[in-house]
């Protein structure tokens, strides 16, 4: 679903005494934090822009960082749990043909005629290609592998992939 704001990491836990905390990143790229002044809280519908500072990428593959100026664990401790977001002025420029995993989940996947096949749940990365996991209308679930001879429009905004139906059981698998 396209949002202004993409969730960047969670706050797992308070690391030290200091008001550091421990981030798992959910970007590909952790390093992207460390060109970031300020992350953004959801709170209902509403999104606030907090403060990040002293970043560090360790090679666990995690980030290190304080958040909204905390300086003791105490302070630190209450933001666990915590996501973090990014607005889109400053999120990581993607190839044409690339989009965020947020934006693609909830889009109708349609086949060229205008037929509804589902909505796409997750995006699997095993390997080579991504694989959307669509909920079609009769309750199964598709996988359908990110192919360009099978996913022919993707807009993000409007919440729609659509899809060369005739190639749905060349390369599509679906759960009994």
């Amino acid at each position: 679903m396209y949002s202004e704001y993409l969730l960047i990491g969670e706050v797992l836990k308070p690391q030290g005494v200091r008001g550091l905390v421990k981030v798992r990143p959910e970007t590909d790229d952790p390093a992207r934090f460390l060109q970031l002044e300020t992350v953004y809280l959801k709170s209902g519908d509403q999104y606030r822009p907090i403060a990040i500072t002293d970043i560090e990428c360790r090679t666990d593959g995690f980030v290190y960082c304080v958040l909204d100026h905390a300086d003791d664990r105490d302070q630190a401790e209450k933001q666990r749990g915590l996501l973090l977001y990014v607005d889109r002025a400053h999120a990581v420029e993607l190839a044409e043909g690339q989009y965020f995993i947020s934006d693609l989940l909830e889009c109708q996947v349609r086949d060229r005629q205008g037929n509804a096949l589902g909505v796409i749940e997750d995006v699997l990365q095993p390997g080579a290609n991504d694989v959307y996991q669509i909920k079609c209308p009769d309750g199964r679930r598709m996988y359908l592998p990110v192919l360009p001879f099978v996913i022919k429009a993707v807009d993000v905004k409007a919440g729609i992939v659509v899809v060369d139906g005739e190639r749905l059981p060349e390369v599509a698998v679906f759960e009994d």
